[in-house]
């Protein structure tokens, strides 16, 4: 198993909230996901500071979408989950997986 940087909980939730977007999600959109699906409210700030370090650890990439008339004329970027984050999300999952079995009913 390759050493990787662990993963905290909330780069874990947003990582998750990307991966469910295949072919890319915006910003806006991940932050509503947290909301709708793990119940967290997030700052702007903070959300685009976790983008920033992920993008630091490889986990994610993005690529920049041209900008429409809907936009006033503004590019958005496109985050995309890369290989490497879709393994340490795999191998988070196999953490938890592990620690919860035997215990799930206790919770």
């Amino acid at each position: 198993m390759t050493k990787r940087t662990p993963l905290g909980e909330f780069e874990t939730l947003v990582l998750l909230a990307i991966l469910r977007h295949a072919g890319g999600v915006v910003g806006s959109h991940i932050g509503r996901e947290l909301e709708a699906r793990a119940r967290r409210r997030v700052s702007r700030g903070a959300l685009y500071a976790t983008l920033g370090r992920l993008e630091e650890k490889g986990l994610l990439s993005w690529r920049v979408e041209d900008a429409g008339p809907d936009r006033g004329g503004h590019a958005r970027r496109i985050f995309v989950v890369t290989r490497e984050g879709r393994a340490a999300l795999r191998d988070y999952g196999r953490a938890v997986r592990a620690l919860s079995a035997g215990v799930v009913d206790l919770l």
